[in-house]
């Protein structure tokens, strides 16, 4: 029984670090040039980032080498910032954009880099570990219409029910 608990628990754990069928994380990918603010363009809908605006994801080196995630948006209901802290780690590779994020103890979720301005680290489409969860995000706080055409059908292609996408308002 206790040797079935521990399978169970580490198909649910890893389950949630896989990455969606039709997705593949980019490579060669350079943390220290994805280090820093994005705006967020576009995401899939999901309760925790519900009614927020004006959405960033910073990130900055931590000291044991893992990476420091804040993700902040405004709530125009609440009229007040919402910010939650978080730590990513590579799942294999530091060369494949395949991380893991945990923003609750030892839980984490898939991080997947599946699109990437490999030029000038100005764009970056990402997804979780199932075709619920995607964001476009930018340097700038807009993007040309392309890139969002460019996402959707990256999206479609994948699976994602792009029909359900938000543009966030920043």
């Amino acid at each position: 029984m206790r040797a079935q608990i521990i399978i169970l628990l580490t198909v649910v754990l890893t389950a949630c670090t896989s990455v969606p069928d039709k997705v593949s994380p980019v490579s060669p990918f350079n943390l220290e040039r994805y280090m820093g603010t994005w705006y967020e363009i576009a995401r899939m809908p999901h309760p925790f980032e519900e009614g927020l605006s004006r959405v960033t994801a910073t990130y900055s080196q931590n000291d044991d080498g893992s990476v420091k995630v804040i993700n902040r948006g405004f709530n125009a209901e609440e009229q007040q910032w919402s910010q939650a802290e978080g730590k990513a780690k590579f799942v294999g590779d530091t060369n494949t954009g395949h991380l893991k994020v945990s923003f609750f103890g030892p839980f984490y979720s898939s991080y997947v880099v599946f699109g990437l301005d490999q030029e000038n680290y100005q764009y970056a489409y990402v997804s979780g570990y199932n075709t619920d969860y995607a964001w476009l995000l930018a340097r700038e706080k807009e993007v040309d219409e392309q890139r969002l055409t460019d996402f959707k059908e990256q999206l479609r292609a994948a699976g994602f029910a792009v029909e359900k996408l938000i543009e966030v308002q920043q």
